[in-house]
């Protein structure tokens, strides 16, 4: 079976299982057309690249899982020479708080949309998360379950691809 993470629509599949899925607000987009707020999801092949998750909540999902901490943050602000990458507080530039009060960032996988080197104002922070609620939009990321999401996580393999269709 493929290792790739395969988004159609509002439905996921992975090592042979389907999951509900959620996608941006703005509906699928494809990648040229991605800009920072629009809340749309990017379609196309996504590396992942890491996987970060809340020691206080969860157990370890994995090998190289990173631990979120007080002061990590996501920068997404394209005026940031940092955009698109994790930074710490305080830190100037508008950015996301990885350390939310809500489950959503209890556990992310981390894509490679826009990264090295990031083009400002292409979007940021597109990761795998819990959704909200099922069919809830997310801002630009693919929402699932709790229990599907630490599926994807405990069997992610160096080359696991996200593909957006």
């Amino acid at each position: 079976m493929p290792a790739d993470i395969i988004i159609s629509g509002r439905c996921a599949r992975f090592l042979g299982r389907r999951m509900a899925c959620s996608i941006g607000r703005g509906g699928l987009i494809l990648g040229e057309g991605k800009r920072e707020g629009d809340g749309c999801t990017p379609r196309g092949t996504h590396r992942i690249t890491g996987v970060m998750y809340r020691a206080d909540r969860i157990a370890c999902p994995g090998p190289g899982a990173r631990k979120i901490g007080r002061g990590d943050l996501w920068s997404d602000d394209p005026g940031d020479p940092r955009y698109n990458q994790p930074v710490r507080a305080p830190h100037r530039f508008s950015h996301e708080a990885l350390r939310r009060a809500d489950r959503q960032y209890d556990l992310v996988l981390i894509t490679g949309w826009n990264r090295g080197p990031a083009l400002p104002g292409r979007g940021s922070a597109i990761f795998l998360h819990r959704w909200r609620r099922p069919g809830a939009p997310t801002a630009g990321c693919i929402g699932l379950s709790p229990r599907d999401l630490a599926f994807v996580a405990r069997h992610l393999r160096r080359q696991t691809r996200l593909r957006v269709l």
